[in-house]
């Protein structure tokens, strides 16, 4: 198939494409009258492709995500600590994601009378905790006049 049709059927542009073979993601189809030629299997290859870009995959993760994947053989050791790491990262923006849905139901329920009370209540993490109260600390020992804390 052309690269016309290639990205049609993928949802991606052209110039996508080409710059997925430039990095060695796709390999380079054959020729007839110059013009790209890809086998049915590309457009496989281009959708996972898409898909990993889509969940956050850096291109370098994606080629080995790629290079894990073969018909002959089980995934290798590299594919798997991927795996794991990317894990870690999906629970982490799980966590993430959770706070920031705690956050904004707080403030679609929020009556605080100003933004230093809504700031103490949240209380989102041990860091803003702790910077919450070096400020206070700040206030307190200077006589109510604030100074930056570094």
């Amino acid at each position: 198939m052309k690269i016309g049709e290639l990205a049609e059927r993928s949802g991606l542009n052209s110039s996508a494409i080409r710059y997925y073979e430039n990095k060695g993601l796709l390999s380079s189809p054959h020729r007839v009258n110059g013009q790209r030629r890809y086998s049915r299997d590309a457009l496989d290859r281009v959708l996972l492709i898409r898909f990993a870009r889509e969940m956050g995959f850096t291109l370098s993760e994606t080629k080995v995500f790629l290079d894990g994947l073969r018909d002959d053989a089980p995934v290798g050791p590299r594919w798997k600590q991927l795996a794991h790491r990317k894990i870690l990262e999906v629970q982490d923006n799980i966590r993430r994601s959770k706070q920031l849905k705690s956050l904004l139901e707080h403030l679609l329920d929020c009556h605080c009378t100003s933004l230093q009370i809504c700031v103490q209540r949240l209380s989102l993490s041990p860091r803003l905790r702790s910077v919450s109260r070096r400020f206070r600390a700040t206030i307190v020992n200077s006589g109510g006049a604030t100074h930056p804390i570094s």
